[in-house]
């Protein structure tokens, strides 16, 4: 069973103060994973961290507040993970954002703010993350992609190559660093019932059309994406790299 047991390792999840994000540390603290969670909103991130430390007393669960965005930020984060000094096993890089808007609209700030968050923020943490990873025979990186990285799906266009560079990053980093025993997976959700979403599927006619290019017949859970990102960091899933696992309810097969 110990294949399918996180027991004695270390997770660090950004943007994990809500959605997937929280979902994703409570998968990992019941397969026995200690947390170190990193969101921007300091109460919301206290909220989560105590709710976790209620349902898993047995587990150490750590918070920091901080705005991944920020490059400094970013050190700040690795500052406090080498104080604590109880290394890293796994990193989740969940946080991101976005502005839809046409492509000719975007001011030049916004555009760069997406692809700062959603890209550079990642392969910062990753490159941070290494040193400590690699000191471990079997370490994981999963990287929340999105299905807007594969296809079009109107979440504009900045969006979709802020994506698409995240899921050839992981490809990447995983044969670099497979030597280094560092699995490197991303998951590509399509529409997740979360706060974020919540405008868009409010709109009757856009859910039904949703649904309609959806097999399942549903928009997915927190939940359902946290399960696929939980195996990704298990032993049991130990000759699995550079893979982009969708969580789509069949949607891309389906297309929109």
């Amino acid at each position: 069973m110990g294949r399918w047991r996180l027991d004695g390792q270390i997770a660090l999840v950004s943007g994990g103060s809500a959605g997937i994000g929280a979902a994703v540390a409570a998968e990992l603290a019941a397969l026995g994973a200690d947390l170190r969670l990193v969101a921007r909103d300091e109460d919301a991130l206290e909220r989560v961290c105590a709710e976790l430390r209620e349902a898993h007393p047995q587990r150490e669960v750590l918070g920091l507040a901080a705005d991944l965005s920020d490059p400094e930020q970013r050190a700040e984060v690795f500052d406090w993970i080498e104080d604590l000094g109880d290394g890293l096993h796994l990193l989740v890089n969940n946080v991101g954002g976005n502005t839809v808007r046409a492509a000719l609209d975007y001011a030049p700030e916004e555009w760069r703010a997406i692809f700062e968050l959603n890209v550079f923020a990642a392969f910062d943490l990753c490159r941070r993350a290494h040193p400590l990873l690699s000191r471990h025979p079997s370490s994981a990186i999963v990287n929340i992609g999105s299905v807007s990285g594969a296809v079009h799906v109107r979440t504009g266009v900045v969006y979709g190559m802020s994506k698409a560079a995240l899921h050839q990053m992981t490809r990447n980093l995983a044969c670099e660093w497979a030597g280094d025993g560092v699995r490197v997976n991303a998951v590509l959700p399509w529409y997740i019932r979360t706060r974020r979403t919540s405008p868009a599927l409010a709109d009757a006619d856009y859910y039904d059309e949703v649904i309609e290019h959806t097999p399942l017949g549903r928009v997915g859970e927190p939940e359902e994406v946290a399960a696929a990102v939980a195996f990704l960091c298990l032993p049991a899933a130990s000759y699995i790299t550079g893979a982009c696992l969708p969580v789509d309810g069949g949607f891309l097969p389906c297309g929109f």
